[in-house]
């Protein structure tokens, strides 16, 4: 699913134009990044958590010469589906 079919589900469920539900679609992803951003994470209920982790510096390989090269740390955003979501 890409977002233009998200929308188009929104745009049906919620009985609205597509462009109506392209900014609820919009809207929650923005509000999803800001709140990730400032606290570090952010849990729905029946749905999952998005969660902020750092990724330690390790030492990696460049495939085509097989020479080592340092990979820097840095943030990345985890999604743990909650168990009502898996099942």
């Amino acid at each position: 699913m890409n977002k233009q079919t998200l929308v188009e589900t929104v745009a049906k469920k919620c009985k609205s134009s597509k462009a109506q539900a392209a900014s609820f679609v919009d809207a929650t992803l923005d509000s999803i990044k800001t709140i990730v951003k400032s606290k570090g994470q952010l849990g729905l209920v029946g749905f999952g958590t998005f969660k902020v982790k750092t990724r330690k510096a390790r030492t990696g390989r460049n495939p085509q010469t097989g020479k080592a090269i340092k990979i820097p740390a840095k943030k990345v955003v985890r999604f743990k589906p909650s168990s009502e979501f898996k099942a």
